[in-house]
């Protein structure tokens, strides 16, 4: 204890010493409720909030590091009433004497930890693409049936079908109950899920009423996340309010803040559809009159090409037909004919000259061809001419006739035997006798022996 007969402390060496005690107490773990979160500050990033339990309270520094690794780790964001759990050490701000408790390392407790794991669960699907927006299937802009999913005994889905009926009546409404809050809320949710997507509605709405972070826990659970993911037909959600979003919410095709929400983005309001179809149509007929406005220009051109290539063909076809025209065929058609004719006249006079010359060298050919063939004959029947010379000449000394020219005669019987005894013929017989020169005819007179 400082006496009162000691010196007086200046205000900054009795911080001082407050600071040099504080900071001889020892690390600790402390857990409590944030309260009056300020920050992060926008030039520096620290964070000022006070921790609190039921009976104590005291102010806490996060430096810029220490906020940016606990959000990195637990996905979540400090703010009022998050409980949490600290470790750090007390200290003494100099400039004001205040002391604070200085935090080195921040985690979640209590629903700050279901919060954290919630968001591991959310970072591990977005890996695996499941809230890719571009994975999200198409929803109708005008569903005619739906199919609700959520509990059968609260007022949410009569919310929904009041909502749908006031909307737009003509949409057909079912429902599949399940439940929608507890340990055993999701195995009924995917159940309906499989439901509700054999009906084949146009989409599903699943949806449930507001609650606590833990009464909505069930919507956090990864295999119904991955049901819905997965499921054929879209699935719109409307789950618990604004703030409150959820695995579910995240991998839906489409979230809406409440089920009302969810309600109305299925079923466009009676006027808002006139309204649409309107302007629809004045966009239909605008796009119709440009259309044919364009469709009427690009007509015209063609028709202005087909003119022009029409004209050179008709121009060429008339220098074609008047190149035709002009032909001596079509202007004098008898001028051919005379022309074959006076052709065949010339022909002929010109056969008719050709004809004798031509006969006169074929006669003078054929005389010369006698003539080598006179002489080539004779010059071959000159040796047969001596030989039958030389034989004639032996048959003329044999011959008879030559008897005959030395006064014999050869006589014949009128068969033309001929005789050589007088006994071959009777007195009264004719006969013919061959002289040397001439022939006679005679009768036997009488026919005898030689001798006699």
């Amino acid at each position: 204890m400082v006496g009162a007969k000691d010196e007086p402390l200046s205000v900054t060496e009795a911080v001082q010493v407050a600071k040099g005690r504080v900071a001889q107490i020892p690390t600790m773990v402390v857990m409590g409720e944030v309260s009056g979160f300020r920050g992060p500050n926008a030039r520096s990033g620290h964070c000022y909030f006070e921790v609190k339990d039921a009976t104590a309270s005291m102010a806490t520094i996060a430096w810029r590091g220490v906020y940016q690794d606990f959000v990195e780790a637990s996905g979540a964001q400090l703010r009022d009433g998050l409980q949490i759990q600290m470790v750090g050490a007390f200290d003494v701000y100099q400039n004001t004497g205040k002391l604070s408790f200085v935090a080195k390392r921040i985690t979640v407790a209590g629903e700050g930890l279901l919060r954290q794991q919630v968001a591991e669960l959310a970072r591990k699907l977005e890996r695996e693409g499941l809230m890719d927006p571009a994975r999200k299937r198409h929803i109708p802009a005008f569903c005619t049936r739906v199919c609700v999913v959520t509990s059968l005994s609260g007022s949410v889905i009569e919310d929904v079908k009041r909502t749908l009926r006031r909307r737009n009546p003509l949409v057909q409404v079912d429902a599949v109950g399940c439940a929608v809050q507890g340990a055993h809320a999701p195995a009924t949710i995917i159940r309906a899920l499989g439901v509700a997507a054999a009906s084949c509605p146009d989409a599903i709405l699943l949806v449930r009423g507001g609650g606590s972070f833990e009464d909505l826990m069930c919507f956090n659970d990864e295999a119904l996340a991955r049901a819905v993911a997965s499921c054929p037909v879209p699935v719109i959600t409307g789950i618990g309010h604004e703030p409150d979003t959820s695995i579910c919410d995240m991998v839906s095709d489409r979230r809406c803040s409440t089920p009302t929400a969810a309600a109305e983005s299925v079923a466009p309001a009676m006027n808002e559809i006139e309204t649409l179809i309107s302007q629809r149509g004045v966009r239909l007929g605008n796009a119709m009159a440009a259309m044919l406005q364009t469709d009427a220009a690009a007509v015209d051109a063609l028709g202005a090409r087909a003119a022009r290539s029409m004209e050179a063909r008709l121009s060429r076809l008339a220098v074609f037909v008047d190149s035709l025209a002009s032909r001596r065929c079509l202007t004098s058609p008898m001028s051919t004919l005379e022309d074959r004719r006076r052709t065949l006249d010339l022909t002929g006079e010109r056969l008719h000259a050709s004809i004798p010359k031509s006969l006169a060298r074929s006669r003078d050919r054929v005389d010369d061809e006698a003539r080598h063939l006179f002489l080539a004959g004779k010059g071959l029947l000159r040796p047969y001419q001596t030989s039958v010379a030389r034989h004639a000449a032996t048959l003329d000394a044999l011959s008879p006739l030559r008897v005959l020219g030395r006064g014999y005669a050869l006589a014949r019987d009128a068969e033309g035997h001929v005789l050589s005894s007088a006994s071959q013929v009777q007195v009264g017989d004719s006969i013919s006798v061959l002289l040397g020169e001439g022939r006679l005819g005679a009768t036997v007179t009488s026919a005898g022996d030689a001798a006699s």
